[in-house]
Order: C-alpha cells, then sequence, then structure tokens
C-alpha cells in the first residue's frame, strides 16, 4: 500500500479507450482516471459505491470492504470491458458492476446492478461519491450541482468532469461526501469549493429481484464539454454503450493474425491480453506508448512509470508490427520527432507530448534502440513514405551516437544502463547503439545516400570489434556487463584491496568519480548481443556460454523464472517476465524449442487472474509482485509467440 495515497502498488485490471484510461481493483475500485492522455494527468483521488439497507444498516456499507464482500471479476471474453461482482457476507445483497470505456467518446460507464438474494423485500440507498484531485492537484478545485444532468459537475482550472446517471438521482451533495453517504443521506448542498461530492438513489427489491443504476463520468477541456458529453451519453442507453464497446473490441482483435488451432488456450488467453493492453498503453492522440498506468508517483519506492521510454517502446512497437497493429508503430515512430534533442540525443524518458519527464540521465542504449526500430518497421511494412519522414531524425540522432564514443574504449561513453542502476561502458548499451547505427545505415542505403551508409557501415563495424574485444572475458569465456564501471568510495577501496583494476577521475570543480575497469556479473542484456540486436549469431560459442551462465546464475529456484542479474535486489529480487521470456527468445535463436515453450508457458502462468502480466513475480509466492501490467513484459510474450510460430513450434 502506498503510505502516501493510500492505494495498492498493485493495479487488478485496467480499462480504457486510448485517450481515457483507468485502473481499477479487484473489488471494482477506480483507483486512478487519466484522461485526456493515459500518462497524465490523473485525476481520481478516490471513488467509491456503497449501500444503506433500510432496517439492516446502521451505516452505509462499502462496496470495498473485504470485511461485508467477497469478490470476482473478470473482463468480457476478448474485451477490454469488465465485470466484478461482490457477493455480501450478512446482507441480503448481491451487486455486479460492468465498466468500460467507450470509444471515440470522454465517457466512463460504470453499470451497478443490486439484487435482493433475501426472503424479503428490501428497501436501499446506493450511493455514489467521488473526490477528484483534478489535475493531479487538490488545490482549487469546484463541485456544483448541475440541474441539466442532475448530476454532478467538477471542474479545476483546463479541466472539468460530470457525474451523473440517465435515471437522474435522488439524492445529491457538494463535499464532506464521505461523511453524509456513511450516514445514509445527502443534504444537498449545491456547491462547494472542495474536490468531492456524492449522488444516491433509492432502490426497493423484491426477493430475487435486481435492478440497474448506471453511473457516467464524462470528461471535457470546460464544464460545457463535459456537460454536453453527458447529454450525448444519455441519448444512447447504456446497453447499446455496451454493446458497441464489446463489438469495437472484437473487430479490434478480429482485424489481427490469429494463432494456430491448436494452440494451448492460455497462451491464446494472455496474447490476446496483450494486444487489447497494446491499444491501452498507447495514445490516441500523441502515439506516446507508456511503460504502465502509474501506481507510484510519489516515488515511494521507485521513479514511476507512467511515461515513455524509447527502448521499452522500441520493443513494443516490434511486438506491434508482428501483431498487425503497424499503424500504432508509426504513430509512434512519429511521436518520437517531437523527443528527440536538438542534438540528435534521445533522453531516458518524456511525456505524451515528448516533454521531458524526470530523469536519472542519459541512457545511450534508448537512442541506438529507437533507430532499430525504425528500422524494423520498415522491414515489416516496406513503407519508404515512412523512411523520409523519419530521415532528419535518423540522421541526428546517428551523428549523435557517433559523438557519443569513448576514444579509448571505442565503446559508448558511460550512461546509466538499461536498468537505470549503474553509469558504465555498458555492452548492452554497445550493442544497441551499434544496432542503432546499422540500422540507420540500412536507412541510408535504402534512400540511396550511398556514401553516407558507408560511413555509418564502417562505423558500426568499428564498434562491433570494441565490443568483441573489449567487452570479452577471455578467461571465463563470456562477456562482461560492462567496462568503467562507476562505484562509491567504499566499493573502490574493497577492489582497489582486491587487487581489482581500478582507477579515478577529477572533475575541474575537484569531485572524484570512483572506477572499476570491468564489471563481470552475469546480466541478462547480454542476450542482447544476439537477440534482438544480431551483433552476434546465438549459436555463436561466447554468446551460448554467456547466456548458459546467466541462467545458471540468474534462475530463482522454486518458483522458476529469470532475475535481471545476479544479486538483483530491486523490490526484492524477484523473476521478472520480460526477463525469463528474453531466455525464451534466445533459446528459440539456438533453436532449443522444447526450453523456449517451458518459458513462455511459464509466463502465461504467471499473468494475473485476468491475463494482465506483471514486471515481475514474488520469488516465494509465485504472485504478481511489480508493476501490472507492464507493457514490455506483454511485448516480449507476443514476439515470443510469433518466433516460436515463425519456427513451426506453435
Amino acid at each position: 500500500m502506498n503510505p502516501v495515497t493510500g492505494k495498492p502498488y498493485l493495479n487488478d485490471a485496467v480499462i480504457g479507450n486510448a485517450s481515457m484510461l483507468a485502473a481499477l481493483g479487484h473489488n471494482g475500485e477506480l483507483y486512478r482516471l487519466w484522461w485526456p492522455h493515459v500518462d497524465f494527468p490523473q485525476h481520481v483521488e478516490r471513488m467509491r459505491a456503497g449501500v444503506f439497507v433500510e432496517e439492516e444498516s446502521e451505516e452505509t456499507v462499502w462496496t470495498d470492504d473485504p470485511a461485508e464482500w467477497q469478490w470476482e471479476q473478470a473482463y468480457l471474453p476478448r474485451t477490454n470491458v469488465l465485470r466484478t461482482a461482490g457477493t455480501a457476507r450478512r446482507l441480503p445483497l448481491r451487486w455486479e458492476t460492468v465498466d468500460f470505456a467507450v470509444p471515440g467518446e470522454p465517457l466512463l460507464v460504470r453499470l451497478y446492478k443490486w439484487t435482493n438474494t433475501g426472503r424479503k423485500p428490501i428497501r436501499l440507498r446506493f450511493f455514489c461519491a467521488a473526490s477528484l484531485t483534478i489535475g493531479e492537484n487538490r488545490l482549487y478545485n469546484c463541485v456544483t450541482y448541475d440541474p441539466r444532468i442532475d448530476g454532478l459537475v467538477y471542474f479545476r482550472h483546463q479541466y472539468a468532469f460530470a457525474l451523473a446517471s440517465p435515471l437522474g438521482c435522488a439524492q445529491y451533495t457538494c463535499a464532506d461526501a464521505w461523511k453524509h453517504a456513511s450516514q445514509g443521506y445527502l443534504p444537498g448542498n449545491k456547491v462547494a469549493m472542495a474536490p468531492d461530492g456524492a449522488l444516491g438513489w433509492t432502490l426497493s427489491l423484491e426477493p430475487g429481484e435486481t435492478a440497474a443504476i448506471p453511473v457516467y463520468l464524462t470528461a471535457g477541456s470546460r464544464v460545457d464539454e463535459a456537460v454536453n458529453a453527458m447529454c450525448r451519453a444519455f441519448a444512447v442507453s447504456v446497453e447499446r454503450h455496451l454493446e458497441q464497446t464489446e463489438q469495437y473490441w472484437h473487430d479490434f482483435l478480429n482485424a489481427q493474425p490469429t494463432l494456430p488451432a491448436g494452440c494451448d488456450e492460455r497462451i491464446r488467453r494472455v496474447y490476446e491480453r496483450s494486444l487489447l493492453v497494446f491499444r491501452l498503453m498507447a495514445d490516441e492522440q500523441t502515439g506516446c506508448v507508456i511503460a504502465a498506468p502509474e501506481f507510484d508517483e510519489t516515488f515511494t519506492r521507485c521513479g514511476g512509470y507512467a511515461y515513455c521510454w524509447g527502448r521499452d517502446a522500441a520493443y513494443i512497437t516490434t511486438a506491434f508490427d508482428r501483431a498487425g497493429l503497424s499503424n500504432l508503430t508509426r504513430m509512434f515512430y512519429r511521436w518520437t520527432l517531437t523527443a528527440q534533442d536538438p542534438d540528435g540525443s534521445f533522453q531516458q524518458r518524456h511525456y505524451h507530448d515528448g516533454r521531458l519527464a524526470p530523469s536519472w540521465g542519459l541512457q545511450i542504449d534508448e537512442g541506438g534502440s529507437i533507430l532499430w526500430g525504425m528500422h524494423q518497421h520498415y522491414l515489416a511494412t516496406q513503407d519508404r513514405a515512412f523512411l523520409e519522414e523519419v530521415w532528419p531524425a535518423v540522421e541526428k540522432g546517428t551523428s549523435f551516437l557517433l559523438s557519443y564514443l569513448d576514444r579509448d574504449t571505442g565503446l559508448p561513453l558511460p550512461s546509466r544502463d538499461l536498468w537505470e542502476e549503474r553509469n558504465a561502458e555498458h555492452t548492452y548499451s554497445a550493442a544497441a547503439v551499434h544496432a542503432g547505427i546499422s540500422a540507420a545505415a540500412a536507412m541510408a542505403r535504402e534512400l540511396g545516400k550511398a556514401d553516407l551508409a558507408d560511413r555509418w557501415e564502417q562505423s558500426a563495424n568499428a564498434l562491433k570489434e570494441a565490443i568483441l574485444t573489449r567487452a570479452y572475458d577471455e578467461q571465463r569465456g563470456t562477456f562482461y556487463r560492462a567496462l568503467k564501471l562507476q562505484v562509491d568510495r567504499s566499493t573502490y577501496q574493497r577492489a582497489v584491496e582486491s587487487g581489482l583494476c581500478t582507477f579515478t577521475e577529477t572533475d575541474e570543480k575537484g569531485y572524484v568519480t570512483y572506477y572499476v575497469q570491468h564489471d563481470p556479473v552475469y546480466d541478462i542484456s547480454l542476450l542482447g548481443l544476439s537477440v534482438p540486436f544480431g551483433l552476434l549469431d546465438a549459436t555463436d560459442p561466447r554468446m551460448a556460454r554467456t547466456a548458459d551462465a546467466i541462467e545458471r546464475t540468474c534462475a530463482v529456484p522454486g518458483v522458476g523464472g529469470i532475475r535481471r542479474y545476479e544479486d538483483d535486489r530491486y523490490i526484492g529480487g524477484n523473476p521478472w517476465i520480460l526477463t525469463t521470456l528474453w531466455l525464451a527468445q534466445f533459446r528459440i535463436a539456438q533453436g532449443r524449442f522444447d526450453e523456449a515453450k517451458r518459458h513462455l508457458e511459464w509466463a502465461a502462468a504467471h499473468a494475473n487472474p485476468l491475463g494482465l502480466l506483471p514486471e515481475q513475480v514474488d520469488r516465494q509466492t509465485g504472485e504478481p509482485a511489480w508493476v501490472v501490467p507492464l507493457t514490455w513484459s506483454h511485448a516480449m510474450f507476443v514476439l515470443t509467440v510469433h518466433l516460436l510460430m515463425e519456427n513451426g513450434q506453435l
């Protein structure tokens, strides 16, 4: 539980329409809502539903209370429509919500159904209370009752939201929503400079009878826009909204290539869920692709995830292309044109509008990955117009990569590694830069720029030679993780005492930086030399020995799966989905298909109950441990499936 927000770190479900994104818990509670982009801003502090049963209740019972309800949850088949149901532990009630965002509209639908499971008639008051921190800010919010929609309007600066039902409401209030709703009565306060309000309805249910109350949340940049969106929503029945949304997602999946008929059903289920996740994480307006829906916005245990990393996105968009979603790939690479710095570099991570997000500094592999990904998209589509569109960015990006080489080692200068933990000249980063320069050379040749292509190919060959000579440990017969590893003073002193090769640098202000010459730790990213970047074949003995050493040192006993590297301690040092699938892809490249399939099956088995893949799996319980869903995990799953299919193994 996040101690600042009071919300769980793990999302259980996501819904959306690529401009509105919502994260929910297994109890149906709406944790967060982003609009008009999938990364920013987030507007929900808390939104709860509750029921007060006359002659049964002393206070309102909230549907997220584990002492009162047992829950079950599932997506409607092949959709991003979520169904959650709760059975009361003591009251004669059962409820159900169907949650979805309507495609093409700033509209979130929460269709509540209440069933009397007792033997006598009951009368109940149903409440929906919402506190909105509009624009991620609790200050300067206002909520008012609007008779045009018989509901509430929340607004702050450039954002407004309307909360209402096509059935109208029996009660309402602005401010002090939790207090009044908990007491079972809303006093009708019409306006308040506050973030919270509530609506109430009265229901009479005979034994076995069910009543439905649809609750809509609409958004706009002004109050009238939110109200007009609500009026449009009212003009269509909730049944029609649901039918159209289900059909949208069915059409989306049906338009993509299908898996073989004999494919394992669990693999098929996670594969389809992966495609549905892809559509939610790719912003409709900008094409930006986020790593995950945010869950730690206060940076209590990590640096946040609702940003776009060029590295993640290069893998993700390659999966898009394999899965038939090339339109999303092209939108993404158009977005990269807005994120590139004037010097040609691509920084660590960005918001949907291309602006720099909070950062730990340059990660040179990202620029290489983006250029490699652009070329992969061209290979998949043969779209020459795309090459011409991105060419200025390719030329600038390649020039920057070539300017960022260490004259001593021939490798890219020190930067952050792909795990964002160490500064060094990383072998994986060097492979990504090599792939980027090689891809740029291929694109230049395709566009008739032969002289430039020749020069870049020569540079790529020189970098490859540097990797094979400087980053390879002849004694062990495997690759180093990095050279010139920056360490703290105590680690440096221990290295000196151990006889390791070390050195220091002092800058113009007198600050000393300490280095160890070689980082010998086995890390899954070393597989990147072969998969996906192709610098060496996976059957090369140097790569085979490196991969075997990684599996030997990083495999997790008991629960299974592969850690990122030896002695990984992030969130407890768990196996990751994407690392396990990385090894699977390497084994496919070696022709070791049975091993690859076991890794794929492990990943599918450790999805959450809804088929969403986490970043990490708890090393003791086998449950999702961190980040649900992680888009990169889903991308690696899709890529592994397609690699097996291409080899006739699925």
